[in-house]
C-alpha cells in the first residue's frame, strides 16, 4: 500500500495522519498489494504520491489540499442526487464545499492559521482553476491519478462515446506538465486505445 508522507512541517504530518485518520473510516473497501484497505484512503496517498512527482516544491497548502481532495467523500453518494446532469453537479458542488469544511475543521484543530485554512478552502472548491498555478497543479494531480489508476476500470462501465467525452474533458483541464506526464503513463491496450481516439480529433 502507498504510504507516501509529505515533507514540512510538524503541523502538516499531525494534519495528513488526521486526513487519513477520517479517510481510515471508509466502508468501501479495494485491493491494494493484496490487501483490502479503505478506498478514500488509498486515493488521497495516491493523491500525495503524484503531487510529489509532479510538483515536489508544492507549498503545505496545496499538500493539504492534495490529500484532502476526497475526504470523507462517502458521507455524500452519487445516489443521493437525481441520476442526471444537473444532479451530477449538484452532487460535485456539494461535496466541494463539504470536503473544504472537514478539511478546516482539522487544519484548526492542528493549529493552522486563517490564511493557510482559507488557501486550502479555495483549492479544494476549485476556485479560480485556470489562473491559479496551484489550482491547475492540483487538477493535473486529480486527472493524473484517474487516469492511472481508475480510467481503465471505469471505461468498459460505460458508453465509448461517453467515456472518449469524459477523456476529451479530463484532457482540457490538464497543463503540458500534466499532459506530458499522461502521455508517459503505461495503460492497457483497450485504455490506451481509447486515450488515443480521444486525442485525435
Amino acid at each position: 500500500m502507498i504510504r507516501t508522507m509529505p515533507t514540512g512541517s510538524a503541523k502538516l504530518f499531525l494534519a495528513i495522519e488526521r486526513i487519513d485518520q477520517a479517510n481510515a473510516n471508509d466502508p468501501n473497501r479495494v485491493e491494494e498489494a493484496g490487501q483490502s484497505v479503505p478506498a478514500e484512503l488509498l486515493y488521497s496517498r495516491r493523491m500525495t504520491h503524484w503531487l510529489e512527482r509532479l510538483y515536489p516544491a508544492a507549498d503545505e497548502p496545496l499538500q493539504l489540499a492534495a490529500r484532502a481532495q476526497h475526504i470523507r467523500r462517502w458521507e455524500i453518494p452519487r445516489s443521493s442526487y437525481p441520476m442526471n446532469r444537473i444532479g451530477y453537479l449538484k452532487w460535485r458542488t456539494t461535496l466541494y464545499g463539504f470536503h473544504a469544511d472537514v478539511a478546516e475543521q482539522i487544519l484548526r484543530d492542528v493549529g493552522y492559521d486563517d490564511s493557510v485554512i482559507a488557501r486550502v478552502r479555495s483549492l479544494l472548491k476549485k476556485e479560480r482553476i485556470k489562473t491559479d498555478l496551484d489550482g491547475q497543479a492540483l487538477e493535473d494531480v486529480i486527472c493524473l491519478c484517474f487516469l492511472e489508476n481508475y480510467f481503465a476500470d471505469f471505461a468498459p462501465r460505460h458508453d465509448e462515446e461517453k467515456v472518449i467525452g469524459i477523456l476529451r474533458k479530463t484532457w482540457a483541464k490538464m497543463s503540458p506538465v500534466g499532459h506530458a506526464a499522461a502521455l508517459a503513463l503505461p495503460m492497457r491496450d483497450d485504455a490506451k486505445r481509447l486515450v488515443e481516439k480521444a486525442l485525435s480529433s
